[in-house]
């Protein structure tokens, strides 16, 4: 992630397309986020524009980041990917560096923890994925890979979330793996 808030800012076109977008999703799907006031996310994001530079690239990567919760601790507003299946473009990589680099044979483009954090964003965890899964149907035709414990990464593990059967499953796969089906999804909190 670019760490200069000055690369991260929107030009203003595709700052206010952008609030557009997310306010439109947000009035549009009130059972993601009960409670939760567009005018309070917007001075949210407008006070913080490298997240929404984020939201920017999480959108552009397919992937429709929607508000989905309110960390009443810390004020912060969480967003997800929404996008029904694992987001197009962000598919056919394996899980981190050390897989993409110990795959001597047809190795993919490159790895989701990278591409995450390019983002400036981060992977769903296996809560995560299960609190997304409450919100509707995602992944019926996909997978998604989560971020995964450090004892299964160790051993040279990574899991991923899919939904089949109208039930959510957690399933494994060699962190070297990838697959045209299975991408990644992100949160923010802003």
């Amino acid at each position: 992630m670019k760490n200069d808030k000055s690369e991260n800012a929107l030009p203003p076109k595709q700052r206010e397309e952008l609030l557009a977008t997310l306010q439109a999703r947000l009035e549009e799907n009130p059972q993601r986020h009960p409670k939760l006031d567009w005018t309070k996310v917007k001075a949210r994001l407008e006070a913080q524009p490298e997240k929404l530079w984020s939201l920017a690239e999480m959108e552009r990567a397919g992937g429709e980041p929607h508000v989905v919760g309110h960390d009443a601790k810390t004020g912060e507003v969480i967003f997800f990917d929404c996008s029904a299946q694992s987001p197009k473009g962000r598919e056919s990589l394996c899980y981190d560096r050390a897989a993409l680099d110990g795959r001597k044979k047809f190795p993919p483009k490159g790895c989701v923890t990278e591409a995450a954090a390019a983002l400036g964003a981060e992977l769903l965890d296996e809560t995560q994925y299960f609190a997304l899964q409450e919100l509707g149907k995602f992944d019926t035709k996909t997978s998604s890979w989560l971020r995964t414990p450090p004892e299964i990464r160790q051993l040279g593990g990574a899991i991923y979330g899919d939904r089949r059967y109208n039930r959510t499953f957690i399933g494994h796969n060699g962190a070297d793996s990838y697959y045209s089906g299975r991408g990644f999804r992100c949160s923010l909190r802003v």
